[in-house]
């Protein structure tokens, strides 16, 4: 898949596109002519910190850089003491050639660069970068010749350093000025978007009374408006899904346009290599996914199906009214809290308490570790979910058991289990879904070693952790290394939307027994 343009990043951590608005004779736009001249903070000296420093100047901004070390921060020559003649190039071996926003600037500055081949891949290659003789480095009183490769007038420089309120006229009037963006709010602009704006309002206004007469119905119009918006909310929400559909099935498709589908769903290895010949087989992963969440749901369906029988049959209203919000609030903890929590107490604790002295393995991270502390994060999903759907079964079947001469223990354990059991099942397949999606703890909790194991003290990953990892870092999208992340979301896509469906199956027909 060739892209018509190639990826442009400032550093191989930012993958967007900027050299559009870079090499725009417009820079990034315009500003009022009241804003010029105000001072924005810039916090470091290096690349960034310089290049935002250029850009703003041209907006007609005042940038003020503050720098506790050096200017051009990782990108310059560092000598090392001891080592006569050894110089380090620093910062700009970063730089793959897919950086073309960089090498904007290393054009416009007159360096020269020459590949340097990565050589454990191919694929991310670096750059270095050789500084003519006569460079010397920028310090903050050459900021304003930064303006001059802009096209600016050494006349107009000084004035444009002082950023009085002459430098704004100044600004906005010099055609230089102008054909690089330093153009402030047009006011002939602003009286045609006035007057726009009070003939439409004008307009609108004689339509509507042109429509009040006797025979209208406001009433019939009002409602259609609010039907029309309801509509119109419930259609975003549709076409979201469908947006969401559509962009992981079109990639998914262009991914086994490059890599055989039998290999993804069969192969048993998950070996990415983004030199070519990976194998990517989903099995491992999978089954590192269902194992964690079977561990989960070990831990969080008995525990939460007992909290919503005790609140539901035996707590007092004062206890019920405090317990259950305090327990949905484990719902609201974000997971990388979980995950810390795995990382740094629950994962050792297992390791030297039980891992080690069974001689089943050395690692804090497992999937013991991972689906426990999961499954403290889906209690509130069973218990909060179960608990409401007890209270829907009718009193009636209570009373009936009663007066048969059944206990409270018999009545819940012979008449109301059974009576909520197709509810319960809807919510314990809804928590499963909620587990089977989840990353962080996964990723902190678990590890990310792709195999085929039953044992659960061993490191396993899962489909959402090599999803973030291969999309993760400077990546190149025509590979099928990157494009095996959306069969992987299509995939677990595809999985628990089959479980929302059952689980709102049988929650639907236990509904519509009892109301």
């Amino acid at each position: 898949m060739n892209a018509a343009k190639p990826l442009t990043v400032f550093g191989p951590d930012f993958p967007f596109a900027h050299d559009d608005w870079l090499r725009h004779p417009a820079g990034l736009g315009v500003l009022p002519r009241e804003r010029h001249g105000t001072e924005v903070a810039i916090v470091g000296a290096g690349m960034a910190g310089l290049t935002a420093a250029h850009e703003l100047m041209k907006l007609g901004l005042r940038p003020v850089v503050y720098e506790a070390s050096r200017l051009g921060g990782r990108l310059r020559s560092q000598a090392f003491e001891g080592g006569a003649g050894a110089v380090a190039e620093l910062g700009g071996m970063r730089f793959p050639r897919s950086g073309t926003a960089f090498f904007h600037y290393v054009d416009r500055l007159g360096l020269s660069t020459r590949p340097f081949p990565n050589p454990l891949t191919p694929a991310a290659g670096c750059t270095v970068v050789h500084k003519p003789a006569e460079w010397s480095p920028v310090t903050a009183d050459l900021l304003p010749r930064l303006l001059l490769e802009a096209g600016v007038p050494e006349g107009v420089l000084n004035t444009v350093h002082g950023f009085g309120e002459e430098a704004g006229k100044a600004l906005t009037q010099h055609p230089a000025i102008k054909a690089i963006g330093f153009v402030g709010e047009s006011r002939t602009g602003s009286m045609i978007m006035t007057f726009a704006v009070l003939a439409l309002a004008l307009g609108l206004g004689l339509w509507s009374l042109s429509r009040i007469r006797p025979d209208m119905r406001a009433r019939n119009v009002s409602e259609t408006f609010v039907t029309a918006l309801l509509i119109g909310s419930s259609t975003i929400a549709i076409l979201t899904t469908v947006g969401i559909v559509g962009s992981l099935v079109f990639e998914t498709i262009n991914f086994f346009k490059m890599y055989p589908a039998s290999e993804f769903f069969f192969s048993t290895v998950w070996n990415p290599q983004f030199r070519g010949g990976s194998e990517l087989g989903i099995l491992p992963l999978l089954w590192g996914t269902m194992y964690v969440s079977f561990v989960a749901l070990l831990v969080a369906v008995p525990i939460g199906l007992l909290i919503a029988i005790y609140l539901s049959e035996y707590a007092s209203p004062t206890l019920r009214g405090f317990a259950k919000p305090a327990i949905e609030v484990l719902a609201g903890i974000p997971t990388i809290v979980y995950g810390l929590f795995a990382l740094v107490t629950v994962g050792p604790l297992i390791r030297d308490w039980l891992a080690q002295p069974l001689g089943l393995g050395t690692s804090s991270s497992s999937v013991l570790t991972a689906g426990l502390v999961m499954g403290i994060m889906i209690i509130p999903f069973v218990s909060s979910l179960s608990d409401d759907i007890i209270n829907a079964v009718p009193q009636t079947l209570r009373d009936g058991s009663y007066g048969l001469g059944a206990t409270q223990s018999e009545t819940i354990k012979r008449v109301i289990l059974p009576a909520a059991l197709p509810g319960v099942m809807g919510a314990i397949l809804l928590a499963a879904s909620r587990a089977i999606g989840e990353t962080m703890i996964v990723v902190l909790g678990a590890g990310a070693a792709a195999k085929l194991d039953l044992n659960p003290f061993e490191a396993m990953t899962t489909v959402t952790v090599k999803i973030v990892s291969q999309l993760t870092g400077d990546t190149e999208f025509a590979s099928p290394e990157t494009l095996v992340a959306f069969a992987l979301g299509l995939t677990l896509f595809v999985i628990t939307l089959c479980l929302n469906i059952v689980a709102l199956y049988i929650v639907r027909k236990y509904r519509e027994q009892y109301e």
